[in-house]
């Protein structure tokens, strides 16, 4: 014998007064019962196998303010031709209005649908109005629906006249209408169902806890208390928690920190000494022109005061070599455009920072995940602004094996690649140059950044004379990896199904 719930004994006789089948709503009236206790025992009499749960398609319509307006004072239309007929089936367009009381923003919507029903023609020159009929005609169908509308508040377009169905079509050509697509759930009784309603069902109330009163007079000996089943299905809850990518980027400092590396931290707002110069990027090189970079416009230039002598190790090196044993670039470096302010293109700004700074650690480790804007197409791998985590190692006797083995580890455990591979690159401030691309079945090869080691161009200006391990990678697309998203726009998405469906951790 089936063991039922209060709730799901007013259910079933509910559905057999309906003849087996009913709408939720229907239901709800019938039984008494709210609506959620509804839902709670159709899905358990459905887990029973004692109903069947169908869902349907509805689209409810509903007048929207302009709609309702009409509805109240009849269509522009329908005013405009009582007047006329009134007035004698011909006059003046003008004193057909005037009559009408008609608002000056309805006239042209009037005049075309008095045309387009055949109800009045119009003397365009004269501009008179003449009536067709001697009597004002009879409602047509998108009237009586605006009336059926209004007076009932909204109706289901599915169980609509075929006449009423096109009638919808009009009103929402004219944008007089609110339409929305509901599922519409129908409970329907099985054979098992049939058989238990026909054996006949007594309703025993059930109390889903003690009181005072239930102990106090000993009742609680003589009523039945609704057993707990945890595995009755519930509503699901969406608790509040970070959106998955800010969490990635927490975990990914997380691991960093723990592996030994310290963060580096700057502006956003950075100087061109910091983000280009010191990072031996000539003052001509195309990276710098304005579809590369963001400039400020005011203000313009920042100061550079502090780091005096780091700038005139730079210039020297950018114009003859200076101490580096290079030739440099060969031109007249500009202590102006050095100044320049911008918006940050690239992390490594933090690591040029970092060598300068007074508390440098020889050796040591550091990090960022920095903000970068770069002027760019925005497409499903580009982004005007974007992160990057950036990192150097300096110490004595590093070579490039090491810095393959940051690179892989970073590829293998954070974004969870299955493999990964390095091809010879150029940027101008590292020498070598490799860029990290990685590969992860389903998801393909994507490349991540570039990596190398600092040339004596950009770290003995700055006062540091050991190996400098430097990488920069699209912190974006180690998360799409990890995550299996195949568009970078989807990492700032609204999908609101998507972010509940994340685990919580």
């Amino acid at each position: 014998m089936v063991e039922l719930r209060e709730n799901e004994q007013r259910t079933l006789l509910a559905l057999k007064k309906l003849d087996g089948k009913g709408r939720i709503d229907q239901i709800i009236e019938v039984s008494g019962l709210d609506h959620a206790a509804v839902m709670r025992a159709s899905l358990s009499l459905t887990d029973k196998k004692l109903t069947k749960l169908h869902e349907q398609k509805q689209t409810k319509i509903a007048l929207n303010a302009e709609g309702r307006h009409h509805a109240e004072r009849g269509l522009p239309e329908r005013r405009l031709i009582k007047s006329l007929i009134r007035l004698g089936g011909e006059a003046p367009v003008q004193d057909v209005v005037r009559d009408a009381a008609l608002e000056k923003r309805f006239l042209n919507i009037a005049l075309g649908w008095l045309h387009q029903k055949g109800w009045a023609s119009m003397d365009k020159n004269k501009r008179i109005l003449k009536a067709q009929f001697g009597q004002t005609p009879p409602l047509d169908a998108d009237e009586r629906l605006l009336s059926l509308l209004y007076e009932k508040g909204s109706a289901v377009i599915e169980d609509l006249s075929v006449e009423m169905q096109r009638a919808v079509q009009v009103l929402k050509r004219r944008q007089l209408v609110e339409i929305e697509e509901k599922p519409l759930r129908v409970l329907e009784l099985t054979e098992g169902g049939w058989r238990l309603v026909k054996a006949g069902i007594e309703i025993v109330e059930e109390f889903s806890q003690l009181t005072p009163e239930l102990i106090a007079t000993g009742k609680w000996r003589k009523v039945k208390l609704r057993k707990y089943n945890i595995k009755a299905p519930v509503a699901s809850i969406w608790p509040g928690k970070k959106h998955p990518y800010l969490r990635f980027l927490d975990d990914l400092k997380i691991k960093l920190v723990t592996l030994g590396f310290k963060e580096m931290t700057g502006p956003i707002v950075e100087l061109m000494f910091f983000n280009c110069d010191s990072l031996y990027m000539p003052q001509d090189h195309p990276a710098r022109e304005i579809h590369d970079i963001y400039f400020v416009k005011k203000p313009a230039y920042g100061k550079l005061g502090a780091y005096r002598s780091f700038l005139n190790n730079v210039k020297k090196t950018q114009e003859n070599g200076w101490k580096t044993g290079s030739t440099g670039w060969g031109y007249k470096f500009s202590i102006n455009e050095t100044k320049r302010l911008m918006l940050r293109s690239q992390g490594t700004a933090l690591s040029a920072r970092t060598l300068m700074d007074k508390t440098l650690e020889i050796p040591g480790k550091y990090f960022s995940i920095s903000r970068c804007y770069r002027p760019d197409v925005i497409d499903k791998i580009h982004l005007t602004e974007f992160n990057q985590v950036e990192g150097i190692v300096v110490a004595e006797d590093l070579n490039l094996r090491d810095l393959f083995g940051v690179l892989e580890r970073f590829a293998l455990e954070i974004a969870e690649a299955d493999k990964v591979k390095f091809r010879p690159s150029y940027f101008p401030f590292t020498e070598p140059s490799v860029e990290l691309v990685a590969y992860k079945k389903g998801f393909g090869w994507v490349e991540f950044g570039g990596a190398g080691i600092f040339r004596p161009e950009v770290t003995l200006p700055l006062g540091v004379k050991v190996p400098v391990l430097a990488w920069g990678l699209g912190v974006d697309r180690l998360f799409m990896m990890k995550a299996g998203i195949d568009d970078i726009r989807y990492l700032f998405t609204q999908d609101l199904e998507w972010i509940r469906q994340k685990e919580v951790r």
